[in-house]
């Protein structure tokens, strides 16, 4: 908030969480690059038909990820996180032997179970060709799963350089150089291989940087138990019905899976709305439409690896201020990660609404009928960088199963919705469908949060924040559309004077928006944030 003290301001975090998303925004920035490129690979490539037939069995591939996933990235972040703000760091390793056997021994099952169902599932899906697609998937599934969980257990030490060089920027661009090869082979067959075969080598790695980063942060062992204090009544204390970590460094299986097993239905619920609108409109619109509601949704992509870097860097500090009690702190974290997101975000969405059919040009001129969908996915993505990370913050006061309960319900509403608007809309109804969802999910973690005084994302940064973006990079474009069309002179010309703007402003508000701390090494150690 405007006038705190640097120092208050680095016991917050704040800084070390600005540092850490900005490695995690570059990374996700040339992550976003690659992926774009990758879908545009196989877009350009590959038929429409052949497209959407492979965006279907990834839409698999990743669903069967998060459940085989069990919810362990987001359990490691919160017990170890909390366990190096008490002092207890001594027992990692017990936490990941609780969370990583488990997860794989079910990605292994997983994986078998896609294999051995890949026919019933491709006819689940409306793609009977995407069987063999899912069989060559189900060989990567364990390494995918593996990589998550190890990059997770690297975040929670607010070491951010490993998922930046090994998931942002290494798998896609292993993908993408896989791909191209394929295409110009013309080796459709060789399509899925080339999309997954990246996640062997990266969970090489992180299982490696994971035990590397885990051993140079352990301490050594108390004498005698210690208690981890806990605040009676704060947002860190599970409330009712929730999880418990219970006294001391010994977090048992019960309390860790307890607490994660719920994240992770709530996660797969999530990918579920992510992948819904594919899957829905190849079995009720065709493959060709799936392939443009799925090239509709790549440029907010692009805003959604932004939040997530942004994510990433906030959540174990998230984790280490509400174990501690500290409310406030907590609320200051909340209420600047979202004016930065906010920031991140806007001048992505609303030029490409703006600039829709142009954009969608990109993919070919099967695709340009998309731009409605993608004016309407932009929308949905305004709104929720809008409304912050309510969903992460509820998750880290422990109550994963108020979350699970708001996921399933906006999955429930994409699902309907898709029923109700695929079959006459196609991509368009499966863009307002996942807008829908996104508005259930959103919105209710903050009217859940509202018992917590002070826990909510609306202040004067954020005001500042979303002015700014809509003069610079919505009444700019739109101007510059009316006066020299929609090509791509006046989209340049709009970006151009937009993000010169933009930045003079930022720079004016570095201040009030706390943008200053990226500057700033304030108390946090060097290389916290690496």
């Amino acid at each position: 908030m405007a006038g705190v003290s640097t120092a208050a301001r680095d016991r917050t975090g704040l800084g070390r969480v600005a540092r850490g998303g900005a490695l995690n925004m570059a990374g996700a920035a040339g992550g976003a690059l690659l992926n774009l490129g990758l879908v545009v690979a196989i877009t350009r490539g590959f038929s429409p038909d052949t497209a959407g037939v492979l965006f279907a069995a990834t839409s698999v591939f990743l669903i069967g990820s998060a459940v085989a996933g069990l919810g362990t990235p987001s359990g490691l972040v919160y017990f170890l996180s909390r366990m190096q703000a008490r002092g207890t760091g001594h027992a990692a390793a017990r936490v990941l032997r609780t969370a990583l056997g488990p997860a794989v021994a079910a990605s292994l099952g997983a994986a078998a179970a896609m294999a051995v169902l890949a026919d019933d599932l491709a006819g689940l899906i409306g793609e009977p060709d995407a069987a063999t697609y899912l069989r060559l998937l189900a060989v990567f599934l364990p390494f995918a799963v593996v990589t998550e969980a190890a990059l997770a257990a690297t975040r929670a030490y607010h070491v951010m350089r490993a998922g930046v060089l090994l998931d942002k920027l290494g798998r896609p661009l292993g993908q993408l150089a896989l791909v191209c090869t394929a295409a110009a082979t013309g080796s459709a067959g060789l399509l899925a291989v080339a999309w997954a075969g990246p996640y062997l080598p990266a969970a090489v790695l992180a299982w490696w940087w994971m035990r590397r980063v885990v051993g140079a942060h352990r301490p050594e062992a108390p004498p005698g138990p210690a208690v981890l204090p806990v605040s009676p009544g704060s947002p860190g204390t599970a409330g009712a019905g929730e999880p418990s970590d219970g006294a001391g460094e010994q977090v048992s299986p019960r309390a860790f899976w307890a607490f994660s097993l719920p994240r992770s239905a709530a996660g797969i619920a999530q990918l579920g709305i992510q992948r819904a609108g594919v899957v829905f409109t190849a079995a009720l619109a065709g493959a060709a439409e799936a392939a443009v509601f799925t090239a509709a949704s790549r440029f907010p992509v692009v805003g959604q690896f932004a939040a997530q870097a942004l994510q990433f860097a906030a959540e174990p500090r998230l984790a280490e201020l509400l174990a501690a009690g500290d409310r406030r702190g907590a609320s200051t974290l909340f209420r600047a990660s979202t004016a930065w997101l906010i920031c991140l975000t806007w001048p992505l969405f609303l030029p490409a609404m703006v600039y829709a059919p142009l954009l969608m040009e990109l993919f070919g001129p099967d695709y340009a009928a998309g731009s409605r969908a993608l004016v309407v996915v932009c929308l949905a993505q305004l709104l929720a960088s809008g409304l912050g990370m309510g969903d992460l913050v509820l998750t880290m006061t422990g109550r994963t199963r108020s979350n699970l309960v708001n996921n399933l319900l906006a999955l429930a509403a994409d699902v309907a919705l898709c029923l109700l608007l695929v079959p006459a809309a196609g991509a368009s109804g499966a863009a307002a469908a996942w807008a829908g969802a996104i508005a259930v999910r959103k919105s209710l973690p903050l009217v859940q949060l509202v018992r917590s005084p002070g826990i909510h994302p609306f202040d004067r940064r954020w005001a500042l924040a979303t002015g700014s973006c809509l003069v610079w990079f919505g009444a700019v474009p739109a101007l510059s559309a009316a006066a020299l069309g929609t090509g791509p002179g006046s989209l340049a010309a709009a970006l151009a004077a937009g993000s010169a703007g933009f930045a003079a402003t930022l720079w004016l508000l570095r201040g009030p928006l706390e943008l200053d701390l990226l500057l700033r090494r304030g108390g946090a150690p060097v290389g916290a944030a690496g």
